[in-house]
């Protein structure tokens, strides 16, 4: 109250650009795709949209990452490129390269038409659009409005990590034979780490940032029955349980979401309709990756993992 004039807070007007009109409402289409964010995530995944922002995740493995911007490309009605990203990627891999085969060809076309003549005009001839190759970076911008998915971003070296923060300064790619790409509409840029190394200060400030947690009990449980809705109510809030129990344990790689889908489905497979625990520890390689974090969970008493309770 200012002034004996109370204040109110208006409701967000109707969006015209297609977008949703606030966090609240994507939440609920991103639900709608199975998608099922909390409201935090939610709120950075919209800022991300409107503000034509990059939306840097970072989290453990099997959080739901990759799987938001697949489900950010499918409430948009946008095309997903991903770029997935490993140890030596160069820019070529990830801009565009000249498809030297069909340039071959083409310049044996015109030696039997015998239209070698000009060799200027032949030249400039074998650096026509129809030759270059996109990778995923000049298809985002190409196939505007998209969504760009840059995974693992945690796994390429420093130069590529220098030279995608000039991409994202402006989102424009030059190609010195063909001349430079601009998007009509920036790309919705996901990029994802699971911190495996500290990615740049420069590009996380060019970024906005979000720590996916795994998800709390309710959640998972959530998640489980949205995604598999074969699987009983009591399966998956068995393993859902035992899948926070195993995380709070000290493995080499504690299961995330996408370990847990796959073992309530292994269990679901088996005709499993609750966690016996026996057939849990011999459905273990569905959830954990690592030898020594089986020999680790077979060493603990099941009951104390898998029970019910």
């Amino acid at each position: 109250m200012l002034g004996g004039v109370t204040e109110t807070t208006a409701a967000p007007s109707p969006r015209t650009d297609g977008l949703p009109g606030g966090p609240e409402e994507l939440a609920a289409a991103l639900r709608s795709t199975g998608y099922l964010p909390d409201e935090g995530l939610a709120t950075a995944a919209y800022l991300a949209l409107v503000m034509r922002r990059p939306l840097f995740l970072e989290g453990e493995a099997g959080v739901g990452k990759t799987a938001l911007a697949r489900a950010l490309a499918a409430v948009t009605g946008r095309p997903l490129y991903r770029l997935q990203c490993y140890e030596g990627l160069e820019a070529s891999q990830a801009l565009y390269d000249w498809d030297f085969g069909r340039q071959l060809l083409h310049l044996r076309a015109a030696e039997a038409a015998h239209a070698t003549a000009d060799t200027a005009s032949l030249e400039a001839s074998l650096y026509d659009r129809r030759f270059l190759l996109a990778r995923p970076l000049l298809q985002a911008l190409e196939d505007s409005p998209s969504v760009l998915l840059v995974d693992e971003v945690d796994r390429a070296d420093d130069e590529f990590e220098a030279f995608l923060l000039e991409v994202l300064s402006d989102f424009t790619i030059s190609i010195p034979e063909l001349g430079t790409v601009r998007a009509d509409v920036p790309p919705l840029v996901v990029l994802t780490s699971n911190r495996t190394r500290e990615v740049h200060d420069a590009l996380k400030r060019r970024c906005l940032y979000h720590w996916l947690e795994h998800p709390d009990f309710d959640r998972e449980v959530a998640i489980l029955r949205t995604r598999l809705p074969e699987v009983t109510e009591q399966l998956a809030r068995e393993v859902a349980r035992a899948t926070a129990k195993l995380r709070t344990l000290d493995l080499l790689k504690p299961p995330g979401v996408a370990e847990a889908m796959d073992w309530a489905t292994a269990l679901h497979a088996l005709g499993a309709r609750d966690l016996d625990p026996d057939l849990a520890a011999r459905t273990l390689g569905a959830v954990l990756k690592y030898r020594e974090d089986t020999d680790r969970v077979h060493s603990l008493a099941r009951g104390a993992l898998f029970g019910g309770g």
